[in-house]
């Protein structure tokens, strides 16, 4: 039967009028490309857009979707038509837009337009919005970004969407009618010549247009499953094959800034729920921002990086005002010369790992340059074999490194490093870390670190701000956080585990009211305290009772790790169950074996220059 069809159709065209195959062809890439720039624009200014009455915009965007084709036509007619405010404006001109395939074109972009507006604002939602906030800390502008990043990665989305506009388009019916009419030879579509055809008993014509329309519509949607499938297969055959490469970096090949005036930031960001109010200062030396989930540290880092505005205060860089509210300077992220690194490296995806790096080199080099600097950062790298790999063919040491050289090649000012480990896992985790000292001691920028890990704070970091609840709770060195922390919270974000509440009863005599106990203190009294502390690898077991702060104690319970064994300890008096505990003591495990086989109770001796008396 289906052959016998094909015939009607041969001998459709060698005799009857095919003129609505021409018009329907026209019509519907004529309003194709019209529907393409019109739903993209408006799909990316929407994307973007933050305003009140954003549903309401795209419930009026999304209308001609959800109403009756005819509807659409009759609303069409009274806003085209010669009593029209659009046919008014056109009538002058001489202009007839009614019954014309002008209008057949008109009604075609009307319908198709929600379909290409939802599926562009679909694939441009689909794009991890830090690959384009990443792009402009690395200098591109918003043109560029768009060109370079939202578009090739939204294109399958908006391929998709165009081909449903040309098939869309293609059959458009009702709205045609009302406005363009059924015109043989002017504004007939196949869509009309079928309806015509079927209800003046002409079968076999009608039959004829309609394989016609399903031909076309069908083979633009095969088209655009192979074109899809060609890209993927294209994208991922450009592998190669590559050995495996040692997760260490040298730096001496990384063209560093001289100039180092410093960062002071002094900013408050208010959001729903969340108060942010930081101030500090620093110089060369790395500082890290230590705090726990939801403290505000990536907050702080996007802020001085552009990506977020803060609601008040000021931020300065090398002497260059990035932000004052009072004076009204708000410089994009393009302008700041700030290199950030986020948590998942925001690689570009649709890139090279050659073409990352070439992104983050300042515009105005020559090809010789660029080309001279990308062999150079491969090298140092160590990246020659990965070149042309994409993102997601890389590890995530290797991703990592693609990543800080995109950056360092930009030459920023300042180096904002937003959690940098947290993809790696804990066997590439030290070796990294050693990569990462070594860069940011030979960095001669500015840098903040963000973690909320202490050990990787103390290791890598030699200034330390620690936040709480966006605000700053502690600031100073390392040492100075770890070893007087001024307050329970810090010493609890820094690894401390035993607090008592405390009071003076005389000069260096505390008086810790949880461990029922009177304490030597080691170091001058100065501040205002409501806590003594002691952490638990400096509370020394195998004492004398002659030691100063040396107690009687008994062993409650043990926790174990593969080198460590803390000890749960009662002061005075044998427990009473498995949480009457005063301290947590934590020793080797050699140590362990040797205390394990003494009878109870035990001598503790917590020595008064280890003690930390806190707010």
């Amino acid at each position: 039967m289906l052959i016998n069809k094909f015939s009607q159709l041969t001998r459709f065209i060698m005799y009857f009028d095919i003129s609505p195959l021409f018009i329907s062809l026209k019509t519907a890439l004529l309003a194709t490309f019209l529907t393409f720039f019109i739903g993209v624009c408006t799909a990316y200014f929407m994307f973007k857009y933050r305003g009140k009455f954003k549903s309401l915009i795209e419930g009026l965007f999304l209308l001609p979707l959800i109403l009756p084709p005819t509807v659409v036509g009759f609303l069409l007619l009274l806003l085209f038509g010669k009593n029209g405010f659009v046919g008014r404006l056109v009538e002058p001109l001489d202009i007839s837009l009614v019954f014309t395939w002008y209008g057949a074109v008109i009604a075609a972009v009307v319908v198709s337009f929600p379909i290409m507006y939802k599926t562009a604002l679909g694939a441009f939602t689909q794009i991890d919005i830090r690959l384009i906030q990443v792009a402009r800390t690395l200098g591109a502008s918003e043109w560029n970004s768009f060109w370079r990043i939202t578009i090739p990665l939204a294109l399958p989305g908006i391929f998709a969407g165009t081909t449903l506009v040309f098939t869309r388009a293609l059959g458009e019916f009702g709205a045609t009618l009302m406005l363009a009419g059924n015109i043989p030879g002017q504004t007939q579509t196949i869509p009309m010549a079928i309806y015509f055809a079927v209800e003046s008993g002409a079968m076999n014509e009608a039959w004829s247009w309609s394989l016609v329309i399903i031909a076309i519509s069908l083979s633009s949607i095969i088209w655009v499953d192979l074109w899809q499938e060609l890209y993927n297969h294209q994208r991922k055959g450009k592998q190669k094959k590559n050995g495996k490469l040692n997760e260490y970096v040298l730096m001496n090949a990384i063209h560093l800034p001289s100039n180092n005036d410093g960062l002071v930031v002094d900013i408050e960001k208010s959001l729903p729920g969340f108060h942010l109010q930081v101030c500090f200062a620093t110089n060369n030396q790395t500082l890290g921002l230590l705090g726990g989930s939801g403290a505000g540290k990536s907050m702080v880092l996007r802020c001085i990086a552009g990506i977020e505005t803060p609601s008040k205060g000021h931020i300065i860089l090398n002497g260059k005002v990035l932000f004052d509210s009072k004076r009204g300077i708000n410089l994009p992220s393009r302008d700041r010369c700030v290199g950030l690194l986020m948590q998942n490296y925001a690689l570009f995806p649709h890139m090279t790992v050659r073409q990352n790096i070439a992104f983050g080199l300042p515009k105005q080099l020559s090809k010789l340059a660029i080309e001279k600097e990308i062999t150079s950062q491969l090298a140092t790298m160590q990246l020659e074999e990965l070149s042309d790999r994409y993102p997601h063919e890389l590890s995530g040491g290797q991703q990592q490194r693609v990543a800080l050289s995109r950056v360092l090649v930009s030459q920023p000012k300042a180096l904002l490093l937003d959690e940098p480990f947290s993809a790696i896992d804990n066997h590439l985790r030290s070796k990294l870390e050693q990569q990462m000292i070594s860069i940011l001691s030979n960095y001669q920028g500015i840098s903040l670190f963000v973690t909320h890990d202490m050990e990787e704070a103390y290791r890598i970091c030699p200034n330390l701000l620690v936040m709480e609840q966006g605000k700053e709770a502690h600031h100073g060195s390392r040492y100075e956080v770890f070893q007087h922390p001024n307050t329970v919270s810090v010493a609890k974000l820094t690894g401390c585990k035993n607090f008592s509440r405390a009071f003076m009863t005389e000069p260096q005599i505390v008086k810790a009211l949880d461990w029922d106990c009177d304490l030597q203190i080691g170091q001058p009294i100065s501040n205002p305290f409501t806590y003594v502390g002691i952490r638990a690898h400096q509370i020394v077991l195998n004492a004398t009772l002659d030691e100063e702060n040396t107690f009687l104690c008994w062993l409650v319970r043990t926790s174990e790790t593969f080198h460590r064994m803390t000890l749960f300890l009662k002061l005075h008096s044998p427990p009473n169950n498995y949480q009457d505990y005063h301290l947590e003591a934590e020793i080797f495990k050699e140590k362990w074996e040797i205390i394990r086989e003494k009878s109870l109770p035990w001598c503790i001796s917590l020595k008064p220059m280890r003690l930390m008396l806190m707010a």
